[in-house]
């Protein structure tokens, strides 16, 4: 087991936090599902996030992207899914991001689950798993991982339409677990390549950041005895980190160039350009720029309201927008 001592973990922070990172934190987790108006009803209208952006599957354009995060969709907040209508559920195991987890403020544990119960979402009891963190566990329709992390440590501010009492609103991502059959290959990753370190570990849960703060925390879960993950609805499809620029991007491409993962030429996704490659443990990772962001093509005012293509598809907009299932936000069915 790795031990390392606190004052060394803060003070190697310190340090590394004033060094130039092509790594700087979490980005966005993207997530298959199923029905889009019920994925809609959970995030913005339960959870209160804001879409930010309503897209298509730049791969596949006859499905939605929905982009849900803070009020401007920064960096480590952003949830994303494809929708597949009538999709199968798949099975969350070994190889998978198998629990995205939000940070709440550190007294709304209970006025949350108050509001889970409310709306007939089932949830574990607190549990309480590092000093100064308690989180309960649940699952959106189609069985994904969710938790909410109480604590008293993330500054950020949080969004909802209204229907959440703003001191108790979802401030973005807490972190991420990723379930695998052991830590080393993906901790040396991590650590090695893509400037995380370190922050505490217990247990099997080995946890590593690159900042050090709620939001890009990622939890390596060693569980060697449990099945495989199959993907499908309530599965996640990938997990994105952020690097700051295009150069930071292209100089990380380079570095992890022969380290034994092979990483895709950069794409551009509009509001981020990013490159994928597979971590050891078999987990779809992505580099995504942070400079770019959802206000490229529509006002903040009005993030989310429009079905927005990409260039390259305006042409076929009548086609695309009658094979979509009109969707909405209806935050007003979800108030407390």
């Amino acid at each position: 087991m790795l031990h390392v001592p606190t004052l060394f973990l803060q003070n190697s922070f310190k340090d590394i936090c004033i060094m130039n990172k092509a790594i700087t934190g979490l980005h966005h987790v993207t997530t298959m599902a199923s029905d889009p108006q019920k994925n809609v009803d959970f995030y913005a209208g339960i959870l209160g996030l804001r879409m930010v952006k309503k897209t298509i599957n730049f791969d596949a354009p006859d499905v939605y992207h929905l982009y849900y995060g803070d009020e401007v969709g920064n960096p480590g907040t952003i949830m994303t899914f494809f929708p597949f209508p009538g999709l199968i559920k798949g099975r969350k195991g070994k190889g998978q991001l198998t629990v995205t987890s939000f940070s709440i403020p550190e007294n709304s544990l209970d006025y949350w689950m108050q509001r889970l119960t409310k709306f007939g979402i089932a949830f574990e009891q607190p549990q309480q798993r590092f000093d100064n963190e308690v989180s309960i566990y649940f699952e959106d329709h189609d069985g994904l991982g969710v938790e909410l992390v109480a604590n008293k440590t993330d500054e950020r501010v949080g969004f909802s339409y209204g229907q959440i009492p703003p001191e108790h609103t979802v401030k973005g991502f807490y972190g991420v677990s990723l379930s695998e059959e052991g830590y080393e290959r993906t901790a040396g990753l991590l650590t090695q390549q893509m400037d995380h370190q370190l922050v505490v570990e217990k247990g099997n849960r080995f946890r590593f950041s690159a900042s050090g703060k709620p939001g890009d925390f990622v939890d390596v879960l060693c569980n060697p005895e449990t099945m495989r993950g199959l993907n499908g609805a309530g599965t996640v499809h990938h997990l994105a980190f952020a690097t700051p620029t295009d150069e930071t991007q292209l100089s990380f491409r380079e570095r992890i160039l022969g380290k034994g993962v092979n990483p895709t030429p950069v794409l551009d996704r509009q509001y981020f350009h990013s490159i994928y490659f597979r971590e050891p443990g078999g987990v779809l990772f992505e580099v995504a720029t942070s400079d770019i962001g959802f206000a490229i093509d529509e006002d903040k005012a009005h993030l989310g309201e429009a079905i927005k293509l990409p260039p390259w598809e305006e042409a076929h907009r009548e086609e695309i927008e009658k094979g979509l299932i009109p969707i909405a936000v209806h935050a007003d069915k979800f108030m407390d």
